[in-house]
């Protein structure tokens, strides 16, 4: 699941940090990165030393560095940390940017109130925390099941 509660509940602060979930770990990437470009190799085999060559060499390094920079963008624009702050009298909700741009919310802990929104969200079981005026998203990367199991962790967070 990739969002853990960092302190546990028996202190009087808890903190929960989310981040979406990376499918290619660095080492998947590299070898990724190896076997495709070995691949590509496969058919230059034939044509090596003739001047064809150097007509398919520099479509197949586009396709090898296209590959490599969509992979590239892909991990950069997932880089995204949410970190919710329960305390005794205060919620805190910062979200760190793939920029590194920051966003927070924070309200008493009493006002602060967790939704859920089935369809009406824009994605299924949209999960929002409401207080002091303003609802936030939390945890929108998540995938279905886990917004479901994040919205009854956070239901039982906020009603200790």
């Amino acid at each position: 699941m990739p969002y853990n509660w960092t302190r546990p509940e028996t202190g009087a602060e808890r903190e929960l940090h989310l981040w979406p979930h990376q499918s290619l770990p660095a080492q998947g990437y590299a070898r990724f990165l190896g076997l495709t470009a070995a691949l590509i190799c496969v058919p230059l085999v034939p044509v090596l030393g003739s001047a064809l060559l150097w007509g398919v060499l520099p479509f197949l390094l586009l396709a090898l560095f296209g590959m490599k920079f969509a992979l590239d963008r892909s991990r950069r624009d997932h880089q995204i940390l949410e970190v919710l702050t329960i305390g005794l009298e205060e919620a805190r909700l910062e979200r760190i940017n793939p920029d590194g741009g920051r966003q927070s919310w924070h309200c008493n802990r009493y006002w602060a109130s967790v939704e859920m929104h089935d369809d009406d969200g824009p994605v299924p079981h949209y999960v929002t925390l409401r207080g002091c005026g303003r609802e936030v998203e939390i945890g929108a990367f998540l995938s279905e099941d886990e917004r479901v199991a994040l919205y009854g962790d956070l239901k039982t967070a906020f009603s200790r």
